[in-house]
């Protein structure tokens, strides 16, 4: 039985901060990839597609590669991350009062096999005034955040209702991740991951 070396290719402090959550040892190895849409792509294929090039663009054969990729959907329209503090009050003005959908496409390569997922959850905002968000990106949260908001910080004050995986909207749905990791002949026994 060995343990694997993790790569999570990633800068997200984010999803750093959940696999550690779960006791799973990896190392920062973020992947440079063109993140453009393809003509005709869905954001579900989309965000997938990302996760499986962020864990394919890291060479290393001997190690578990994790990618993972959050987008916003709202009224079919993606909300990535904000240009600027104008357009992180447009994307909250959008999102106020309302349901929208968090799409993550998560994936895992162990000794040349990729599997990958998706996982979407339904998120529903309170309603914010004018003045909520103006005080909201003050917190400098919103900036570098896909919908202009993170769930686990200030933005856990916004939202009203998740309808599915919390962690899918932090940017890596843990569950769907240790089954990815299953399918691959890893085993996951809280904390320790190992292989045969």
């Amino acid at each position: 039985m060995i343990r694997p070396r993790v790569l999570l290719a990633s800068a997200s402090p984010r999803r750093r901060e959940l696999l550690n959550l779960v006791g799973i040892e990896h190392e920062v190895r973020p992947a440079n990839i063109d993140e453009t849409y393809l003509a005709d792509e869905t954001p579900r294929a989309h965000a997938e597609r990302l996760a499986r090039e962020k864990a394919t663009a890291i060479d290393a054969p001997d190690s578990v590669t994790i990618g993972s990729d959050t987008i916003v959907v709202v009224d079919g329209q993606v909300l990535g991350k904000p240009r600027d503090r104008a357009h992180a009050a447009e994307m909250l003005r959008v999102l106020s009062g309302r349901s929208h959908i968090v799409m993550t496409g998560i994936a895992a390569r162990w000794r040349g096999t990729l599997a990958s997922g998706l996982e979407e959850v339904g998120v529903t905002f309170r309603r914010l005034s004018d003045d909520e968000i103006e005080r909201y990106i003050d917190t400098g949260e919103p900036m570098d955040k896909a919908g202009a908001y993170g769930i686990q910080g200030f933005g856990a004050t916004i939202v009203d209702r998740v309808d599915g995986d919390y962690f899918a909207v932090m940017g890596l749905p843990l569950n769907r991740l240790v089954r990815l990791l299953r399918t691959l002949g890893l085993n996951y026994d809280f904390g320790a991951l190992t292989a045969d």
